[in-house]
């Protein structure tokens, strides 16, 4: 099912997907797990089938490694392919990271040192990913536990540049932004002012974990009140962006995550007639 994907969405997790089928609850669109559904069949592709015949849907997937230096896994690139065209799916999304070093796998989205070198590095590899895709990616700001000292580029001017030269949009973790803040003392009100509007595609929130010295992006809480302070000023600069709701870990009963919608709505209805902040 191809739809207008509008409002706030929930991301698809595997344990929600009987209540969902069962109840039909009220959600304008669910975001899957690119990499969890890749070789659907059997039951899993019943249920696959079953909610994209029911529900617009988004791909958010975390393989792409469009950052990294091994060369792109066109295998992969075919297979995310071939899932967006059996679920409609209205975008696809990966990360700004690298996820690869000579084929191991990491165990975390590594950043990038926002340099001219790493921009046009960026620019090559999601032109190439484009081509095989054959649609534009929508690409996220991730969490950080390190920053480069020899980073050049401020991470939202890298972003507009980015998605300038490769015609890619921007997916804006508002949650990423305020845990950025916190670890690596950056400023995540000056990143939502200088992020241009055109770009943006899709809003995420989720909850990040206090580990005292360091906030860790482990999306296994509802999202916290500064989350929520930033979001407002987002979604009134970035008025009619989609947002979703994002929860991996220790997840709850899904009537929590509809409140987390409820709340996202709450905030995107009443910042809709607001004038956007400078």
């Amino acid at each position: 099912m191809i739809s207008s994907i509008q409002n706030v969405g929930l991301g698809l997790r595997s344990p929600h997907i009987e209540t969902i089928l069962a109840t039909e609850p009220n959600v304008p669109w669910f975001e899957l797990l690119t990499d969890n559904w890749l070789d659907a069949s059997g039951i899993d592709g019943f249920l696959l089938d079953k909610i994209t015949e029911q529900y617009p849907v988004t791909l958010h997937g975390v393989g792409m490694n469009l950052g990294g230096l091994d060369p792109l896994n066109l295998d992969y690139l075919s297979k995310v392919k071939a899932l967006a065209v059996r679920c409609e799916a209205n975008w696809l999304s990966d990360h700004l990271s690298f996820s690869a070093v000579q084929g191991n796998q990491l165990h975390d989205l590594a950043p990038l040192p926002y340099t001219e070198e790493s921009l046009q590095h960026m620019v090559v590899r999601i032109q190439q990913a484009q081509d095989v895709l054959g649609q534009a990616l929508v690409v996220e700001n991730i969490s950080a536990y390190l920053a480069y000292e020899h980073t050049t580029i401020n991470e939202a001017d890298f972003l507009n540049a980015l998605a300038h030269e490769t015609q890619c949009e921007i997916l804006l973790d508002v949650n990423n932004l305020y845990v950025n803040q916190k670890n690596l003392d950056q400023n995540a009100v000056e990143f939502l002012n200088a992020l241009n509007h055109s770009v943006v595609k899709e809003i995420h929130l989720g909850g990040y974990t206090d580990k005292g010295d360091y906030f860790l992006d482990a999306h296994n809480n509802p999202v916290s009140e500064p989350v929520w302070s930033l979001y407002e000023l987002a979604i009134q600069k970035f008025k009619g962006i989609p947002t979703l709701i994002e929860w991996d870990n220790d997840l709850p009963n899904f009537n929590v995550l509809l409140q987390e919608q409820q709340k996202a709505m709450a905030i995107m209805s009443k910042t809709s007639e607001k004038p956007i902040f400078a």
